[in-house]
């Protein structure tokens, strides 16, 4: 049985971008689950500058129902700045982050709460079947594994941002100044007591996905280089292999030498032993510039968003 929440308030964050037609049909059905549940909640959806322009819709809704919030940024910042953007002006006790294009089912946040409330601090929404594309799928979970590994968290392909999350959950992520955002990610650093549950996913009906295989790589070196230094653990890690295997070479190459079994040293290994270090060099130059350039971003101080209008917002 579904239990009735008295005090708390739920808020909905929602980033908006390219599911224009979705906005209507997301709004009735939240609204017809969220007030079985409590009379105290609040919608709040972030249009990150969407191209097909949503912010009309929005505007008219949060004037026509004021507990649906709008936030327009100034331009596009990401998903990620967008859920943020929201994070920062939720007031509920309990928080719930979902996409927009219906994907994930409003319907589930029932469920999420219902768990959440047995002692956990927050829930993830674990989609038990993703209804994606093949392709999309096994890039996904190649991705996953890789961005766990890396940034040493665990990475679940099956999980997004769909969850509900306390108050003090909340405040921890949006305390963290970090210039760079990636939710899933934050979530996972800021500990407390959490689990999953299975969810249904939707196909989706509208509009496409804006992660291409190109972003969602640029997306993944962008996470690893924000939350972790094990690529630059690795690197040594490959120096100090690489020197050992090169004196190792040189021993062996110094006793064939002493043996006579080795008249003109070879123009190959010499080669192959110059290309090999320039690249290695080249690649080690590459990933410390990347910190840099991190560390530079995060000392500029630039606010992760800006916002244009808002709707019913303080």
């Amino acid at each position: 049985m579904n239990q009735k929440i008295t005090s708390a308030c739920i808020s909905v964050i929602i980033p908006v971008y390219g599911c224009k037609e979705c906005l209507y049909e997301l709004y009735i059905r939240l609204i017809s689950i969220l007030e079985k549940l409590t009379s105290n909640f609040e919608i709040i959806l972030v249009d990150d500058c969407s191209l097909d322009n949503p912010w009309l819709f929005i505007s008219d809704l949060g004037k026509k129902d004021l507990r649906v919030k709008g936030i327009r940024l100034s331009k596009n910042f990401g998903q990620h700045q967008a859920i943020s953007a929201g994070l920062d002006y939720s007031s509920g006790e309990w928080i719930v982050v979902m996409d927009c294009d219906l994907q994930d089912k409003p319907e589930e946040i029932v469920n999420l709460y219902n768990k959440a409330i047995e002692g956990y601090d927050f829930v993830l929404g674990r989609r038990s079947e993703r209804k994606d594309p093949f392709i999309k799928k096994i890039f996904s979970r190649l991705f996953y594994k890789l961005l766990g590994y890396l940034t040493d968290t665990k990475q679940d392909s099956a999980v997004g941002n769909f969850g509900i999350y306390n108050r003090k959950v909340i405040d921890a992520i949006c305390s963290m100044k970090d210039n760079f955002r990636y939710f899933p990610t934050m979530v996972c650093w800021v500990g407390f007591n959490h689990t999953q549950i299975n969810i249904d996913h939707a196909q989706r009906e509208i509009g496409k996905t804006s992660y291409s295989f190109k972003k969602l790589m640029r997306l993944g070196l962008e996470v690893i280089v924000a939350f972790s230094d094990k690529p630059l653990r690795l690197t040594v890690k490959a120096g100090i292999a690489i020197s050992i295997f090169a004196l190792i070479f040189a021993g062996y190459t110094f006793v064939q030498y002493l043996s006579g079994a080795i008249k003109v040293l070879g123009y190959t290994s010499l080669f192959i032993s110059i290309w090999l270090l320039a690249g290695l060099i080249i690649f080690l130059l590459g990933m410390v510039g990347l910190y840099i350039g991190r560390t530079f971003e995060n000392v500029k101080g630039r606010p992760i968003y800006i916002i244009n209008e808002k709707v019913n917002v303080g």
